[in-house]
């Protein structure tokens, strides 16, 4: 039988971090990177969001399309 050279964690050189670590490290310095950006778009979606569910209730669809008043002078 042969024997594992270095004993447990033989596969890794020195103090080099797991391919996980490197990973999570990335994300984490990508959003620090990005934060301005992402916290942008967050900001237009959730006004996107909320004024689309208040524009899709009838009685605030009445202030901005009104019926053609036949009395009125103005065009």
């Amino acid at each position: 039988m042969r024997q594992q050279r270095g004993g447990i964690g033989a596969g890794r050189r020195g103090d080099e971090p797991g391919l996980l670590t490197r990973a999570v490290d990335r994300v984490f310095r990508f959003v620090r990177l990005a934060e301005f950006e992402i916290l942008f778009v967050l900001f237009f979606l959730i006004a996107f969001l909320l004024f689309k569910d208040l524009m899709s209730r009838p009685e605030y669809n009445q202030l901005f399309v009104k019926k053609p008043d036949l009395d009125d002078p103005w065009p």
